[in-house]
């Protein structure tokens, strides 16, 4: 696997072992424009890693040093994501610049970086995330159509699919012991979302954040059976 050596200055030292992969999408018009930015020591953000479009890999960063690309961010526990973590950023545009689809060489770059990122650490499967699920109430990115499940199926991350659990959906204004099952199982998946039992607009980000990454068919912060179904198959699966 070739990489490019692209050096940012924005890092800083590492306090514990990264056990998180963190990816993005970059959200800008090109990727020399986020990569020039990832470099800029005035932005002071940065990934250790960008994948072009045509699959071409750069390491802005070691991976033996905290970038800084999470932000105010929380998973499983941890709330300084970007000590704990190592972050892929992904060039695409975005939603605000045109979100598109991601082309198959940049998905097999992905997949063979991390790959090759879980050779160095130990990086369990319940903790290969989006931004979105690390910082739901401010990313979307990578997005609903990152192939998550493509991953999956090369080994890395979980996936799952599920009939539809019975009952009705589930959205924001209803309370109750569903609301309050539903909350706690998005808390054990690794969401900061403590359980209240009433469905408000914080539960709502977070509905939206799981879909995104394991429900993309529909992102529309309502718990309906199949979003509920494969949040217990995930439960499951990470146990």
């Amino acid at each position: 696997m070739n990489v490019i050596e692209a050096p940012s200055p924005n890092f800083d030292p590492r306090t514990v072992t990264p056990s998180i992969l963190v990816l993005h999408y970059t959200g800008m018009r090109t990727g020399e424009e986020a990569i020039a930015r990832l470099r800029d020591p005035e932005a002071k953000v940065s990934s250790h890693y960008v994948v072009e479009e045509d699959g071409r890999i750069f390491r802005l960063v070691p991976e033996e040093r905290r970038a800084w690309h999470a932000g105010v961010s929380y998973w499983r526990g941890r709330r300084n994501v970007n000590g704990d973590s190592i972050g892929i950023e992904i060039v695409n545009p975005g939603h605000e610049f045109g979100y598109r689809p991601f082309p198959e060489a940049q998905v097999a770059a992905v997949i063979a970086l991390t790959a090759d990122i879980r050779t160095r650490w130990t990086i369990e499967d319940r903790d290969i995330v989006g931004h979105s699920d690390v910082a739901p109430a401010r990313k979307d990115d990578p997005g609903e159509l990152f192939p998550w499940k493509r991953l999956a199926e090369a080994g890395h991350g979980l996936w799952a699919e599920a009939s539809p659990a019975p009952g009705q959906p589930i959205g924001e204004g209803e309370t109750g012991a569903a609301v309050f099952a539903l909350q706690a199982g998005f808390t054990r998946l690794g969401y900061d979302l403590p359980p209240s039992g009433t469905f408000d607009a914080d539960t709502a980000t977070v509905v939206r954040a799981f879909q995104r990454h394991w429900r993309p068919e529909r992102v529309d912060g309502i718990a309906d059976g199949e979003t509920r179904a494969r949040l217990i198959a995930l439960l499951r699966m990470a146990a």
